[in-house]
């Protein structure tokens, strides 16, 4: 029924004239951009395309230069070289058209406390020659009950659901989501990821940054590493991990914390994370690893809580990406 009802918001003006022809096979074109901060570079050279009907992520660590590559996008921000094109214009010199043509969800909603979800999504909608049915919006979004409820009374995933709607408020044919489950918490954030799968059935393109890279392997479609404001790998998240073939992850929790160096010193261990008070090792011989990581424990005279091991995960590759291009 959800379904139904989003898709009849996406398609609500099809008998309407539409915009002027979008590129065949790209809706966001990147090419070679750099954006400078006195002398040290945001971003360095990066190029890459997203298609059409696809959820593109953009992953990267603090300061990699993600968000400065998506508001150049937005047209947020001006690029000092380089090229970008969303759906065949420059967010530079065409800024109103491309405006009309993306919705974005910010990480935080900033909305003034006692307006009502309704009159924010019609206030939106205002600004845009293309506009969805707002009672569609909100019925499609499980907003029915808080359609005059002020924004300060919604909860955190009601927030989120909201401001993927205002998003959708002029039918966008790209939509870009920056961090949109950052500090929410399980139950809010599986309604959040809902609400994407349901949007890339229904065709549309989506760029999505995230610093869960579990989230970007379950969403996305291809994924683009970014460290250092370069971008160091950009593929499928399957072809990504098959990178780490052959190796396996060891997820562990013990008695009392430790330190990461000391970790990495054990024999057949290629690298070492903490992650949520556990320890995740990525080896090419578990077995061994095992052996050896038994036998370091014992040393130390700790107890063994917790113990997994599973396979690689995108998580894996992207702490080894990331740490290599650091010289860690």
């Amino acid at each position: 029924m959800k379904i139904a009802l989003i898709e009849s918001v996406i398609t609500l003006n099809s008998t309407k004239p539409d915009f002027t022809a979008k590129p065949a096979h790209a809706a966001v074109v990147v090419q070679n951009l750099r954006k400078f901060y006195g002398k040290v570079p945001a971003v360095d050279g990066v190029s890459f395309e997203v298609r059409q009907g696809e959820v593109f992520g953009l992953l990267g660590p603090n300061g990699a230069g993600k968000t400065t590559t998506v508001e150049i996008i937005e047209g947020l921000l001006s690029r000092d070289e380089g090229a970008v094109t969303v759906c065949g214009y420059d967010p530079a010199a065409d800024a109103g058209e491309v405006k009309q043509r993306i919705g974005v969800a910010l990480q935080a909603t900033a909305l003034p406390d006692k307006i009502e979800v309704r009159e924010a999504l019609r206030l939106f909608a205002s600004f845009y020659r293309r506009r969805a049915d707002i009672d569609e919006l909100i019925a499609a979004f499980s907003l029915e009950d808080k359609a005059r409820s002020r924004f300060e009374t919604l909860s955190g995933g009601q927030q989120r659901r909201l401001a993927v709607a205002l998003a959708l408020v002029n039918d966008p044919e790209v939509i870009i989501m920056d961090e949109p489950t950052t500090g929410l918490d399980v139950q809010a954030r599986l309604e959040v990821h809902t609400q994407i799968e349901r949007l890339k059935k229904l065709g549309k393109t989506i760029i999505l940054t995230t610093h869960y890279i579990e989230e970007a392997e379950k969403l996305c479609d291809r994924v683009a590493i970014m460290n250092h404001g370069r971008l160091i790998a950009l593929d499928e998240p399957r072809t990504l991990v098959s990178q780490a073939r052959g190796r396996a992850r060891i997820e562990f929790r013990i008695t009392a914390p430790v330190q990461i160096t000391d970790l990495r010193q054990i024999p057949f261990v290629e690298s070492v994370a903490e992650k949520h008070g556990a320890y995740v090792l990525l080896c090419a011989d578990a077995t061994r690893a095992l052996v050896e990581l038994v036998k370091w424990i014992e040393r130390e005279r700790l107890e063994l809580e917790d113990l997994h091991v599973t396979r690689s995960t995108l998580e894996d590759v992207f702490i080894k990406l990331t740490r290599r291009k650091t010289g860690e």
